[in-house]
């Protein structure tokens, strides 16, 4: 027996499918558009760094004290040094376009795009603005995120913890001498400190041991 359907009944069938697919296009639309634009948002200046940076500006004495590294990664003592500041367009001039979006600007720079992040040379991590020793290769964790990552700080006194709230509570890593964004700590990391420091390659030159 063959089934058939009236046109009475058909027509309200296709009207309930239509009903159906047009929130499905809109929804994936929609879902398009949120992305791309959260795409966007990975490269937009984040105003904390620029802020923190002028309001440390009309605090801070004209020099900071830093812990000196050698070349072999020996470490060489406190010494007070320059407290570095310079205007936008002149660190535009002397950086990269990445490390200047990075460093200046506290943006973030895409995982698996840096040049340190799968780096296992001996060496030791610098500003990329000033050179202040950040980092070492032997406290230098595999994180899986696509971003160098150490579990500890060269000296704590070479670096800056900021509240970042662009994104949720964050603790955002600037370099003491310059105020030059590197990236963000987060309580995941091994032991023993337990501690990830999720840096940018863009705000770092890695030197290796001479």
């Amino acid at each position: 027996m063959e089934n058939k359907t009236s046109p009475q009944i058909e027509e309200p069938l296709r009207q309930s499918v239509e009903e159906v697919q047009q929130p499905s296009r809109r929804a994936f639309l929609a879902f398009a558009v949120a992305a791309s634009g959260a795409a966007a948002l990975w490269y937009l200046p984040r105003p904390f760094a620029s802020a923190s940076a002028a309001e440390r500006s009309a605090d801070v004495p004209p020099t900071v004290t830093v812990v000196k590294f050698s070349s072999a990664g020996k470490n060489l003592g406190k010494e007070t040094v320059p407290h570095i500041m310079k205007s936008e367009p002149v660190w535009k001039s002397q950086l990269s376009p990445i490390s200047y979006q990075v460093a200046r600007q506290a943006g973030t720079e895409r995982p698996y795009t840096g040049d340190t992040w799968d780096l296992h040379t001996a060496g030791l991590f610098r500003c990329v603005c000033c050179d202040t020793a950040l980092f070492s290769s032997e406290t230098k964790v595999d994180s899986g995120t696509g971003w160098p990552s150490f579990w500890q700080v060269l000296a704590t006194e070479n670096v800056v913890e900021i509240r970042d709230a662009t994104f949720g509570i964050r603790t955002a890593i600037s370099c003491r001498q310059c105020d030059a964004h590197i990236g963000h700590v987060f309580d995941d990391g091994p032991q023993p400190t337990g501690l990830r420091y999720c840096m940018n390659s863009a705000a770092m030159h890695f030197a290796k041991f001479a």
